[in-house]
């Protein structure tokens, strides 16, 4: 496990919609420098930058025309340089998020791939024999580029037709399709050590590591993903040789897999087995106050894989939210989200706070697709920083911003929340001093699931960890709860929010039990 993980809590910044300062109504790298002092007095010492390579932004940077080139709407390589200079002096670390399974259709790789005569990127990317042959029925390809190349062949797009697939190879390769190399084939390997000279590349001029995009789907035709494992092994190798500090965080939301695959962290997503939409996001979110939530599900799925990782060294996180779903704001308010935060804080592994979610920023209802956003574009719309002109996010022109924002941001925005000691702002930096403060809390600290029945309240787990141990618990419902365990006479409050603000111990039954105030939650040292 690389050191500077062991208290890392991430904020994950979407760079065009943070800070503006060229007034183009773009964010930009400048922009997220000036922010800097901003996120780390929030608590958070790392950063996870979304995709800021050249692009021609068909989906939001994730369609990369240069590996080697800054995105010039957010600056030059020389301003991202500054910009991991300048958090690495605040002891922050900075890591890109790196798109390995497609590129745009503009990058020269697939410029070049696409000519009838062979060099050196014929074999870069999928493609069949013939304009004809198509990929029907192929497992990890979800569509395809066809007709306008001097190529002929149908080329494999990974998500939006302007996504052309690089080529990895195949796990299980047909015999009767010739196009279907194997992952040791010359193209598929020379495909790996691009990718890792792009990782070189970055790392560097400064950079600490990789989100790494799609992880677990580069390898066709892998059902069972134990292809796709090994090639991120052999990253990982490369990493453990020349950049022993470095880090990789996949997206994947299988950390089963994942984590035997080399990645130090895992973060659970919203689609997938991981019921994290259960907690925050379903019709009836686990943390709102209505009390009709479940998250025996999610947790089940969450204690098995914690076990099936047990000794691997890599971490399962929860975020709260990112760039690809709804806003927490949407389906919980303020005071739901302090007990959210309450959880998210005091879990085991490392904590992701997408911009703007530490406010409760509103999802924006009603926007017309932004750079290939559609649902998601609600999500992705410029930070509230105070109550001037664009809520202090750019200087252009209302309608130049790069997606609109909700008319709350008069009243929610990042100053208001600050100068508000009840704030949904100040309790998120609370709860990040705590966890610091608290061993028990870290990031690998132990875990263990102490009270949670289905469909009922409260939820109680102990966290351990250099010899402290902290009990957790959670009562997000608007009604009273009996937590069966008996709370030690010895138990030290150490953290308390909602209805046990103010109080030392809950109140206890004859029996020993103990009733749980409603929208509470409380850490005990025990």
């Amino acid at each position: 496990m690389r050191e500077w993980l062991n208290d890392a809590i991430f904020y994950e910044i979407y760079p065009q919609s943070f800070c503006d300062t060229n007034a183009d109504g773009i964010g930009d790298f400048q922009g997220i420098i000036r922010k800097l002092n901003y996120i780390k007095d929030l608590g958070c010492n790392a950063i996870w930058l979304n995709p800021c390579f050249d692009s021609p932004f068909v989906d939001a940077g994730y369609d990369i025309r240069d590996y080697y080139k800054a995105a010039p709407r957010y600056g030059t390589n020389e301003d991202l340089r500054q910009l991991f200079a300048e958090a690495h002096k605040r002891g922050m670390h900075v890591i890109l998020d790196l798109v390995p399974g497609h590129t745009s259709d503009e990058c020269k790789w697939f410029q070049e791939s696409a000519k009838a005569e062979k060099n050196e990127y014929t074999d870069r990317y999928v493609w069949t024999n013939s304009v004809w042959e198509g990929f029907d029925g192929v497992d990890q390809i979800m569509g395809s580029i066809r007709g306008g190349t001097e190529r002929d062949g149908a080329c494999a797009a990974n998500f939006f037709n302007a996504q052309p697939a690089l080529n990895y190879g195949f796990a299980n390769p047909d015999p009767a399709k010739s196009w279907q190399q194997p992952m040791d084939a010359a193209g598929p390997l020379a495909t790996r050590e691009a990718i890792k000279d792009v990782m070189r590349f970055w790392l560097g001029l400064g950079c600490d590591g990789f989100r790494v995009d799609m992880a677990g789907s580069l390898v066709k035709c892998d059902p069972d993903q134990e292809g796709t494992i090994r090639l991120w092994q052999d990253f990982r190798a490369f990493l453990d040789e020349e950049f022993p500090e470095a880090v990789m965080v996949s997206e994947w939301g299988q950390p089963d897999r994942s984590l035997r695959a080399g990645f130090h962290m895992d973060f659970l997503l919203h689609f997938g087995p991981s019921h994290y939409l259960d907690l925050f996001r379903e019709e009836h979110p686990y943390f709102a106050r209505e009390g009709k939530g479940d998250c025996r599900t999610f947790f089940d799925l969450y204690l098995h894989n914690r076990e099936l990782t047990k000794g691997k060294g890599g971490l399962i996180c929860i975020p709260s939210g990112n760039h690809d779903m709804i806003r927490m704001a949407r389906t919980l308010d303020p005071e739901e989200m302090k007990l959210a935060f309450a959880f998210l804080l005091s879990m085991p592994g490392v904590p992701f706070i997408y911009y703007g979610d530490e406010i409760g920023e509103k999802y924006v209802v009603g926007l017309n697709s932004v750079e290939g956003g559609y649902e998601r574009t609600g999500s992705r719309s410029p930070m509230a920083w105070d109550n001037t002109p664009n809520a202090g996010f750019s200087s252009a022109p209302k309608e130049l911003l790069y997606i609109a924002q909700d008319a709350s941001v008069r009243e929610i925005n990042a100053a208001a929340e600050a100068g508000d000691p009840d704030s949904l702002l100040n309790a998120v930096k609370e709860l990040i001093a705590v966890r610091r403060a608290n061993p028990a809390l870290m990031d690998a600290g132990d875990f263990r699931l102490v009270e949670l029945e289905d469909h009922s309240y409260p939820l109680v787990y102990e966290r351990e960890q250099e010899g402290q141990k902290v009990l957790v618990v959670l009562n997000p419902s608007g009604q009273e709860a009996v937590m069966q365990t008996a709370l030690p006479e010895t138990a030290k409050l150490i953290y308390a929010q909602g209805g046990m603000k103010g109080k030392s111990t809950f109140a206890r039954n004859a029996d020993g039990r103990c009733i749980v105030p409603a929208a509470s939650a409380a850490f005990y040292e025990i």
